[in-house]
C-alpha cells in the first residue's frame, strides 16, 4: 500500500530586492522543488540574466514546535518562494506577486547596499506583511580579510534604514547564495542559518477554507493531451477536483479536471496554497494573469470607495482629481481619486454612508496634519478615504488591497513611486451604480462668502452687494443665515434687483449703533458712491455667509449646520 503524502502547511515567502541582488540564486540555493514557473524560465530572462516574471519554487522542513502546538493538522512546513523581479520597470509584477505573501525576504547586495528598488520593496513589505528577514547576499565576493568589518558596517547601515519602519527589529543574515568569490569554502555560507531562522520564526498564516473560492493566477499555459494549466495561489476559500469555476475576465466557466501542488497530485486546495489547476478547452492566451473564482463570486467593477493611507516615502503631493496607476491583484489600471476624511475630533473611524465627511484637496500623511484651505477646520488624519474611478473596468473582490502609484515616474529618479494604499470598501459595478451611490455620500466643502451692506431699508432689513454675482441662482441661497460684522444675525430673503444684490432680514433688528452708522452715510443713489462715503468715514459693514456644499449632491444645494 502506497505511503500517504505528508500533510503540508504552506507559507508563501516573498523574495524581493533590487535587480541583480541575487534573489533567484538565493531561491535556487533554498529550493528543493521548482514549479513550472521558476528560476527564470522566460527565454528573455535567461538571455539577459535577470528575472522578468514571477518565479515559484519550494522547500519543506519538519513542522517546528511553535506550530505543532497550534496546528495538529500538518506534518511538514512548506515554504513557497515567490521570486519577484527586481527591475524598476516591472513594478506592476512585483506588486501583484507581493500581494500573496505571508512573509518576506528582502535581498540586499552586500557590496552595493540599499539601492532604489531595495527601498521600494521595503515600502511594499510594510504595506503587505508583518514579518521580514533581510538577507545580505554575495558576501563571498568580499575579500576574506575585509569581510567581517565590511559586513558589520553594512549591517549597521541597514539597521538604521529599518529603524524608521515597522521592521526595526528584523534580523539581518549574511549569506553566499551563489558562491563565486575567492573563498571556495563559502559554498553554503549562511544559507543553513537562514533556513533555521525561517523555520523557527515562521508565523502561523491565517487560513480559512470557508467562503467563496478566489484564485490569483500568475501563469497560464497549455499542456498537450491534458488541457490548460493555471498556476497561482488560493486567496480565499477552497477548491476541489470536479468543481466548476469561473474565469470572470472572459465570462467563462470550466470544470477543474485535476490539480497539482509542486508536481504532487492533490484533490483539494485551501486558502494560501500554491497550486496548478487543469481545465480543458480553454485558450491560455485569454488569461495571462488574473483571477479565477466560484461562479458569480467576483464582479467586474468600474470604481469604488476605499480606505486610504499615504506612503510617507512618496514626496510629491497626492492631489484630489489626480490620476494614478491603481493596482489590485495582478491588474493595474489608471484611476482618478478624490479624498475625504472625518471632521476634526469626530469619533468616526469606519466608513458608512450615514456619516458626514470633509472634502480634502489632497491626501495627508499621518505625521503632518494641515489646515484645510477653505476654512479653519483642521483635517483629521486618523482615517482617510477616497472615491476611485477606473479608466478601464477590472475584476475585483470586496476588501481587496488597492495600491496607488506613479509608475510613469523616471525609474532613474531615485524616488519612491508608490503613493498610497488601502482596502476596497464599496464597489461600483457600473456607471449607473456609481451615479446612484455617490449622491448618498455626504462629503462637504466648507465655503465662505463676504459682501458689503450697501444701505438700510428699514430697522429690520438691509441691502447687500458683492455677496453674489448677478448670474448666481439665488434660489440655492434663499433662507441661508448670515452674520454682520457688527454682530447682528440675518437671513437671506432673496435677490434685490438684477445686479446680484440681496435683501437680508435681521429678525432681532439692527442695533441703534448699526442704524446710526448706516444712516450717517445717507441714502445716496448708486452703491459705489455710498460705499465711497463709508470708506471715507469708517470701515464698511461686512456680511459673512458660511455654508456647506456637498460635493456629490446632484442638486448642488447649500446647507448650514
Amino acid at each position: 500500500m502506497a505511503e500517504a503524502s505528508p500533510r503540508r502547511l504552506n507559507v508563501n515567502l516573498g523574495v524581493l530586492g533590487h535587480i541583480d541582488s541575487g534573489k533567484t540564486s538565493l531561491a535556487k540555493a533554498l529550493s528543493t522543488v521548482a514549479s513550472t514557473a521558476s528560476f527564470d524560465k522566460n527565454p528573455q530572462s535567461r538571455e539577459r540574466g535577470i528575472t522578468l516574471d514571477l518565479g515559484f519554487s519550494s522547500f519543506a522542513v519538519s513542522l517546528p514546535k511553535h506550530l505543532q502546538s497550534v496546528s495538529e493538522s500538518y506534518d511538514e512546513l512548506q515554504f513557497t518562494l515567490v521570486d519577484c523581479p527586481g527591475h524598476a520597470s516591472l513594478i506592476r509584477t512585483i506588486i501583484g506577486g507581493a500581494q500573496i505573501i505571508d512573509m518576506m525576504m528582502l535581498v540586499v547586495d552586500a557590496i552595493k547596499g540599499v539601492q532604489t528598488q531595495t527601498a521600494e520593496c521595503l515600502v511594499i513589505g510594510e504595506i503587505l506583511c508583518d514579518k521580514l528577514v533581510v538577507v545580505l547576499n554575495k558576501i563571498d565576493l568580499i575579500p576574506e580579510d575585509k569581510r567581517s568589518k565590511s559586513i558589520e558596517k553594512t549591517i549597521k547601515r541597514l539597521a538604521k534604514t529599518l529603524s524608521t519602519t515597522k521592521f526595526r527589529e528584523s534580523p539581518i543574515i549574511p549569506v553566499a547564495a551563489k558562491p563565486g568569490g575567492s573563498d571556495s569554502s563559502s559554498a553554503s555560507l549562511g544559507v543553513e542559518k537562514l533556513v533555521e531562522y525561517l523555520t523557527e520564526n515562521c508565523p502561523l498564516p491565517k487560513r480559512d477554507p470557508s467562503g467563496s473560492f478566489i484564485f490569483s493566477v500568475d501563469h497560464c499555459f497549455a499542456i498537450r493531451g491534458q488541457g490548460t494549466v493555471m498556476t497561482g495561489t488560493v486567496l480565499n476559500g477552497s477548491v476541489s477536483v470536479n468543481d466548476v469555476v469561473e474565469i470572470p475576465a472572459v465570462k467563462v466557466t470550466k470544470k477543474v479536471k485535476s490539480m497539482q501542488m509542486f508536481h504532487r497530485p492533490i484533490q483539494s486546495a485551501h486558502q494560501g496554497d500554491r497550486v496548478g489547476l487543469c481545465v480543458t478547452q480553454f485558450d491560455p492566451k485569454l488569461l495571462e494573469r488574473g483571477l479565477v473564482c466560484s461562479v458569480g463570486a467576483l464582479p467586474t467593477i468600474e470604481g469604488g470607495i476605499i480606505s486610504v493611507e499615504k506612503v510617507p516615502y512618496f514626496k510629491s503631493e497626492v492631489k484630489t482629481k489626480a490620476k494614478f496607476h491603481i493596482s489590485i491583484g495582478h491588474d493595474t489600471v489608471m484611476g482618478k481619486v478624490s479624498f475625504f476624511s472625518a471632521p476634526l475630533d469626530s469619533p468616526i473611524d469606519e466608513f458608512s454612508l450615514e456619516h458626514q465627511y470633509v472634502y480634502q484637496d489632497e491626501l495627508y500623511g499621518k505625521s503632518s496634519p494641515k489646515e484645510h484651505e477653505d476654512h479653519e477646520e483642521a483635517i483629521s488624519v486618523k482615517q482617510q478615504w477616497a472615491v476611485v474611478e477606473f479608466e478601464k473596468p477590472l475584476v475585483c473582490g470586496k476588501d481587496s488591497l488597492v495600491i496607488g502609484s506613479r509608475l510613469d515616474t523616471d525609474i532613474n529618479s531615485n524616488s519612491c513611486r508608490i503613493a498610497f494604499y488601502g482596502r476596497l470598501l464599496r464597489s461600483f459595478v457600473d456607471r449607473a451604480n456609481m451615479a446612484s451611490v455617490l449622491p448618498q455620500l455626504k462629503v462637504y466643502k466648507m465655503k465662505q462668502k463676504e459682501g458689503i451692506v450697501e444701505r438700510m431699508q428699514d430697522s429690520y432689513t438691509v441691502i447687500c452687494r458683492s455677496l453674489f454675482k448677478k448670474e448666481t441662482n439665488m434660489a440655492l441661497f434663499t433662507g441661508l443665515k448670515v452674520n454682520l460684522s457688527t454682530d447682528e444675525r440675518g437671513v437671506i430673503e432673496g435677490s434685490f434687483g438684477q445686479s446680484g444684490k440681496v435683501k437680508i432680514r435681521i429678525p432681532s433688528g439692527l442695533s441703534a449703533e448699526t442704524q446710526k452708522a448706516l444712516a450717517s452715510h445717507g441714502k445716496k443713489k448708486g452703491g459705489k458712491e455710498s460705499d465711497a462715503k463709508q470708506q471715507g468715514s469708517s470701515s464698511p459693514i461686512r456680511v459673512i455667509l458660511n455654508f456647506k456644499r456637498y460635493v456629490y449632491d446632484p442638486e448642488k444645494k447649500m446647507k448650514q449646520s
